[in-house]
């Protein structure tokens, strides 16, 4: 990242369209809540995660895992059983967003810590 001695123009521009790209992924009030679902327990069912994102709909669920899907960030598995397994779990490139999830993770915690004190 950019040090805050040196104004350059160009690079800002670059790092805030970075900061851009990312929020365009990472939008929403689901998909951030999602990923940590999956990252926390490596693979989860679909069943799973609805249990772990308070108040998130099947449909919304559902919309949300095929999004995550596309930008390539997780994988989608079927396991041929009775009734059939849907495994979810990071791919590599998702697993390069640990690092926010526990810095996201440790803030959070933090923050409510400063402001509710428990």
């Amino acid at each position: 990242m950019m040090e805050c001695e040196e104004f350059k123009p160009d690079q800002h521009k670059k790092e805030m369209m970075a900061v851009q790209d990312t929020m365009d992924v990472l939008r929403g009030k689901w998909k951030i809540t999602i990923l940590s679902s999956i990252c926390f327990y490596n693979k989860r069912r679909f069943s799973d995660i609805l249990n772990d994102v308070h108040g998130i709909s099947n449909k919304m669920l559902s919309k949300e895992l095929k999004e995550l899907e596309i930008n390539q960030l997780i994988t989608r598995t079927v396991i041929d059983t009775h009734p059939v397994t849907i495994h979810y779990q990071l791919t590599e490139h998702g697993k390069t967003l640990r690092t926010i999830i526990d810095n996201l993770t440790e803030w959070g915690k933090r923050h409510r810590r400063k402001i509710i004190g428990s």
